[in-house]
């Protein structure tokens, strides 16, 4: 039977402490772990004391006794701070349970795990149930592809918006990091929409499944933050951009501006027109609908036909032509034609939403 740490029982624990013997320290180690987890009630003076010699002796001990103390004291609530401390700043194999679980890390003993040491150890870090956005900073900075995914996929995280753009930037050149991007709750809106063009097709049906289901407010404020970061510089503007633009003015002008007349200027080869009068047509910029037709981003396109109330039968002449290199062009067109039938008109007007953002920008 256990009993609790005594002032007559001091002088033998000490001298067991002193003593050089590595079998006679493991033996004090685990029965003062005994007595630790069987006292009831604990004096302020025997804290200390059992976080001081705890802390001693693991120093003393192999990493497979210092990873067995580790998972026992994992969990406690009020284990030493000195220990865990101690435990946390070891070898990953032994840190791992205290960084994990342990609720007696605090922010500033966290912060110097992060700063200093390796993967494991941050990864460790970012599975903990609750990450403060201090931590969560140093981890996003210091953290590789792994680490990161780890961090984004756990929820209870929190990540400061600076920190937020730098994984989504680091998520859209990385698959491996595209789903725990899209499926991260706390995502903002805007950058969860930055991730559109780069995932696949399950990912962008959620995308969009969000954009419907957001609420108008937030809607307005996820715009308000995606303005304030997007660059305007896309790229250059093709060699007939000037001509192009003025002759679909004239069209426009004229009221023969149609979507037929798209159509016409993609069958007979007008890509810059048939760009421009998209983007017109939709409200878009001129560079994400060059995006969209360069890399045949048909769902893309179904987005931007649906919110500007194009027929079905419109969407797929232009799918069709935009394939027409496409051995398997028409069962292609026609899956995503499906998929056009599928998408309502309010989820693909809150997703053009953050795309004009950059038309906006590039305004400004």
């Amino acid at each position: 039977m256990t009993v609790a740490l005594t002032p007559s029982r001091l002088p033998e624990l000490i001298a067991l402490a002193e003593e050089g013997s590595s079998e006679k320290r493991r033996a004090l180690l685990r029965e003062l772990t005994e007595h630790f987890f069987g006292a009831s009630v604990r004096s302020t003076t025997e804290d200390a004391l059992y976080g001081s010699v705890l802390a001693s002796l693991a120093d003393e001990m192999e990493s497979a006794v210092r990873a067995e103390l580790s998972a026992r004291f994992a969990n406690a609530p009020d284990a030493p701070h000195a220990l865990i401390r101690r435990l946390a700043n070891d070898e990953a194999a032994v840190a791992e349970a205290v960084l994990t679980t342990s609720p007696v890390l605090t922010d500033e003993d966290l912060l110097g795990v992060v700063r200093k040491h390796g993967q494991d150890h941050l990864r460790a870090v970012s599975a903990r149930p609750t990450v403060s956005e201090a931590v969560s900073d140093v981890i996003v900075e210091r953290g590789d592809d792994e680490t990161l995914g780890t961090l984004l996929r756990n929820d209870g995280v929190q990540l400061s918006r600076k920190s937020s753009e730098a994984a989504v930037e680091r998520a859209r050149v990385n698959p491996a990091l595209h789903e725990a991007a899209v499926s991260r709750a706390s995502l903002p809106a805007d950058l969860l929409n930055e991730m559109y063009f780069v995932v696949e097709a399950r990912l962008r049906t959620r995308i969009l499944e969000q954009n419907a289901r957001m609420d108008p407010a937030l809607l307005e404020s996820a715009l308000a933050a995606g303005r304030a970061r997007i660059a305007t510089d896309d790229g250059a503007l093709p060699a007939d951009y000037a001509e192009c633009s003025a002759y679909v003015e004239e069209l426009k002008a004229a009221g023969q501006l149609t979507p037929q007349m798209l159509a016409r200027f993609l069958r007979s080869g007008g890509t810059t027109s048939f760009l421009i009068a998209l983007a017109q047509l939709s409200d878009i910029d001129f560079h994400t609908a060059r995006q969209i037709v360069e890399r045949r981003e048909l769902d893309a396109l179904a987005v931007v036909c649906k919110s500007a109330d194009l027929d079905r039968a419109l969407f797929l002449t232009y799918a069709v032509v935009l394939l027409n290199d496409d051995g398997g062009a028409m069962a292609k067109a026609h899956s995503y034609a499906r998929m056009y039938a599928e998408l309502t008109k309010d989820a693909a007007l809150r997703t053009l939403r953050f795309w004009r953002m950059r038309r906006g920008a590039a305004a400004a």
